[in-house]
């Protein structure tokens, strides 16, 4: 039954969403709670609720500041070198800033967080792509491609979750996956290719002068909104700045503090370097406020969805389920169907009742068969939160990206989602040719 609505849950949220039936901040709070009304469950929701808000509050927080401390950095100027670097070398291709775009999201997110990658990037990168009128929907996909292969390294969320399940270290999982994730990078560089090569048609076919070739300066198109009157130019400020952004990214990597206390003190420094007087501090805020509203109240809304989930043990009964239907004479084929199920089971698992409540029982269920639990694992890494965090609901990073390009979550899901999913694929190959997997 609990299971049953499970399903349902997710289902339904699912179907609103992609289909634009409602927002996706209702669909987030009112499918889990009619759900869990029609359960039986409405003693404990609000308990379910409270818990599941408390949960992520900390990324609301860290987000909160993220954001701000972010648009400060580009109102300063700070990631201007690296947009004109970026137009340099792409002298105004939308293909090749689709692939620059891929690479830069590539380096980036060795942090192995989010994230960080998330607000780095689009910060960086935005600007470029409403100079030119390129669609902010590809650089969302872009930016999801590169950020979820990179989200394998060990210490990601989903390869340490994985690892610490089964009880197991980073020569049993990553190691053996590693040609299958660099064989994933080179797909992200290859779909990045193709996917601008169809922008910049789409682009000439609605009459958009692109850049000159020689000089990469816009010769038409939309205007950048940037506020010029508050930038400064390559003086002692730009370089504080730098040097206070390094930090902070050396900090985020090395976790020297919660990240959302980072944020916090790095927000707070930059305001008085930046932006001294109480009217401009003022001004900054009220500019800034709505893009923090619009993904707090999404991570927020998160939380109820996970502590429904979570709090009602559907979660729970839903991995059971599921591993329950697995014919006993189809063991062996165990590490291929979790590697390809993976991704696409990122909009349905969060990370935390995928790695701790779904694969330990699908490795069992394999150690039983005679099969190695650790193939389980580097079959779930090849997808579940890694090529498919950026596209699911369940994570709050989802929303920084999102919410920073003011792209709608459905339409990202419907533009990248193939491709997202063919990394995995990939991946999965290469993975059995080189005996990380078997069959």
């Amino acid at each position: 039954m609990v299971a049953t609505l499970g399903f349902v849950t997710v289902g339904l949220f699912l179907a609103l969403t992609l289909t634009r039936r409602v927002s996706v901040l209702l669909a987030l709070v009112l499918v889990p709670i009619g759900t869990a009304l029609a359960g039986g469950f409405a003693g404990e929701l609000g308990d379910m609720i409270a818990k599941g808000v408390v949960k992520v509050a900390p990324v609301a927080v860290m987000i909160t500041f993220a954001v701000l401390y972010f648009s400060l950095m580009l109102e300063t100027g700070l990631f201007d070198p690296v947009i004109r670097g970026v137009l340099r070398y792409a002298k105004g291709d939308p293909m090749k800033i689709t692939v620059g775009t891929a690479v830069l999201t590539l380096v980036v997110a060795l942090d192995g967080d989010g994230a960080s990658t998330f607000l780095i990037t689009v910060s960086a990168l935005l600007p470029i792509y409403q100079r030119l009128g390129m669609r902010p929907l590809v650089l969302t996909g872009v930016v999801c491609m590169g950020a979820g292969v990179m989200n394998m390294v060990p210490w990601g969320g989903p390869t340490a979750r994985a690892m610490a399940a089964l009880k197991m270290d980073s020569s049993d999982i990553f190691h053996p996956v590693l040609p299958a994730m660099i064989a994933g990078i080179a797909w992200v560089l290859l779909a990045a290719y193709f996917i601008g090569r169809r922008e910049r048609a789409r682009l000439l076919e609605e009459g958009v002068e692109l850049p000159d070739a020689e000089t990469g300066v816009p010769a038409s198109g939309p205007g950048t909104p940037r506020a010029d009157e508050l930038r400064a130019p390559l003086d002692v400020r730009f370089w504080i700045n730098l040097v206070l952004t390094v930090v902070l990214i050396v900090a985020l990597v090395m976790e020297l503090m919660p990240l959302e206390v980072l944020f916090a003190v790095a927000f707070a420094v930059a305001l008085v370097i930046n932006r001294p007087s109480w009217t401009q501090q003022q001004e900054l805020l009220e500019r800034h406020g709505a893009n923090v509203v619009l993904v707090t109240t999404m991570i927020f809304a998160a939380g109820v969805f996970t502590g429904i989930l979570s709090g009602t043990k559907m979660v729970t009964e839903m991995a059971e389920a599921i591993v329950s239907i697995v014919p006993d004479g189809t063991g062996g084929i165990l590490p291929v169907a979790t590697a390809v199920t993976s991704m696409p089971l990122s909009l349905v698992f969060t990370p935390d009742a995928y790695y701790y409540g779904v694969m330990p029982v699908v490795a069992e269920t394999s150690a039983g068969l005679g099969g190695d639990p650790a193939e389980i694992a580097r079959a779930a890494v090849l997808g579940q939160m890694t090529t498919g965090f950026p596209l699911s609901p369940l994570t709050a990073s989802t929303f920084i990206l999102l919410g920073m390009a003011k792209v709608d979550l459905g339409a990202h899901q419907r533009f990248i989602f193939g491709w997202a999913f063919g990394t995995t694929l990939v991946m999965t190959v290469v993975a059995l040719l080189t005996g990380a997997i078997s069959i």
